[in-house]
């Protein structure tokens, strides 16, 4: 059994993202990169398969420039066998992403797609519904326990009322939630073995896609400033507050 698995490169999560000074968009000078948290998840349920006997290759897949191969890098000292990097220095949405990883798909023909259920810099939770769609395949969103057996895999979902379980049939695309499990830290010996492993490099051209985006970025600005909150002396005050300052009943 093939597992394909996408990474995505963010900004960390420990780090404070600033805008340039333009509006245009973030800057990323000097910025540490990471993978995302979501997709982390992803490479370590994939990692936990392969060890459990289930799957037999993990083939890690980044889309965007040539700086992704880092994070590729990190997916295959965490347990991946091999890359795929596709190299552009376009800016890509949630459906050229899904296009690209779909003509990945057609060439690898993997059993199990594994992808973070949503990335930390645009938060769109997307990709993984439209890659399904495209591909023809079934899709568990939101995963919280991923169980694979007689070529099909068992998906409990976090959903608004509780939890909920589907049967998938495979080939299938699966989203992981941040309960699935705790990714492991990458040993040093195993990051000096990742870079010996093969990784690939393709361009949009090379799959036939393309990638212009038909959405334009107005502005970036961060987010307002939080205003310190203050104390009430009794529920009266609170309630006045609330109904001629906040404005809120």
């Amino acid at each position: 059994m093939k597992i394909l698995v996408a990474v995505k490169r963010v900004i960390d999560y420990n780090v404070k993202v600033r805008v340039k000074t333009d509006n245009t968009d973030v800057d990323l000078t000097n910025v540490k990169m990471a993978i995302n948290p979501f997709c982390e998840i992803a490479v370590e349920e994939a990692v936990r398969l392969k060890e459990k006997g289930v799957a037999t290759e993990i083939v890690a897949v980044s889309l965007g420039p040539k700086e992704c191969q880092e994070q590729i890098r990190t997916a295959l000292a965490l347990g991946a066998d091999r890359g795929i990097q596709v190299q552009t220095d376009d800016p890509l949405g949630s459906l050229s992403v899904a296009k690209l990883l779909k003509a990945i798909v057609d060439e690898e023909k993997p059993d199990l797609v594994l992808l973070g259920k949503q990335s930390i810099d645009s938060d769109n939770g997307q990709t993984g519904q439209m890659l399904a769609a495209l591909a023809g395949m079934s899709q568990g969103t939101y995963a919280s326990e991923v169980n694979v057996d007689s070529g099909k895999v068992s998906v409990t979902r976090e959903v608004d009322g509780g939890l909920q379980t589907v049967s998938l049939n495979l080939p299938a695309v699966v989203t992981t939630d941040l309960r699935l499990n705790e990714p492991r830290y990458a040993s040093l010996p195993n990051i000096m073995k990742a870079k010996r492993k093969p990784l690939d490099v393709k361009s949009p051209e090379d799959l036939g896609i393309s990638v212009s985006s038909t959405l334009t970025t107005i502005k970036v600005e961060p987010p307002a400033e939080r205003q310190a909150g203050i104390k009430v002396a009794s529920v009266d005050e609170l309630v006045e507050k609330l109904k001629n300052e906040a404005k809120v009943i």
